[in-house]
């Protein structure tokens, strides 16, 4: 069984691989998203395009370290009608990211790498859309005050796990894709290389 290593320290992507019973390591990748972001926006990237590049530069650095072991690479991004919404460094940047997405139907991608020897040996990217619900500026300031600011600037403005569900009028897709990793395609992989 090669041995896995999630290119990450995102806690809700460790939870998702440990209550699928996938026995795995983690290495944080240490890249400079925002850098390679900005560089791939002004190459005219898509929010998909930068979704999966992100993933494969995360699996591809650690793989390099660890060339005999599977290695993970994940990235999520929102695309609201093809611009990228990046996750938030203030309280006041959340505010403005749900008011941009307030009443609009918008995508989560997911993209996943697995690398091997340095190189990507397999990806794939999943898409939700999630439609918000329209709320006025004092409902978005009490819905923020109720995540800690260690999960919004982790997770995004919304955890569809916990209270961000409330915010949504209806989602389409896999919740393990809008927690950013599309785990049953990893399984069956996973399962193809034991």
């Amino acid at each position: 069984m090669n041995k896995i290593i999630l290119a990450s320290q995102s806690k809700i992507r460790k939870k998702i691989l440990f209550d699928n019973g996938i026995k795995f390591s983690s290495v944080p990748s240490g890249i400079d998203e925002d850098v390679i972001k900005k560089s791939l926006l002004k190459e005219g990237a898509t929010p998909e395009d930068i979704s999966k590049n992100l993933a494969e530069l995360k699996a591809n650095k650690i793989s390099n370290k660890k060339p005999e072991e599977l290695v993970i690479g994940a990235d999520s991004v929102i695309d609201l009608e093809g611009e990228i919404i990046s996750k938030p460094k203030s309280r006041d940047e959340a505010l403005n990211i749900l008011k941009r997405i307030n009443g609009k139907s918008h995508l989560l991608i997911s993209s996943v790498c697995i690398s091997k020897k340095g190189g990507m040996i397999w990806n794939y990217t999943d898409k939700a859309e999630l439609i918000m619900k329209k709320f006025n500026e004092n409902q978005l300031k009490d819905y923020l005050s109720k995540i800690s600011d260690k999960n919004l600037f982790a997770y995004n403005v919304y955890q569809i796990e916990g209270v961000g569900k409330s915010l949504f009028s209806k989602i389409k897709g896999d919740k393990n894709t809008i927690m950013g990793l599309p785990i049953f395609k990893i399984k069956e992989f996973l399962q193809e290389h034991k």
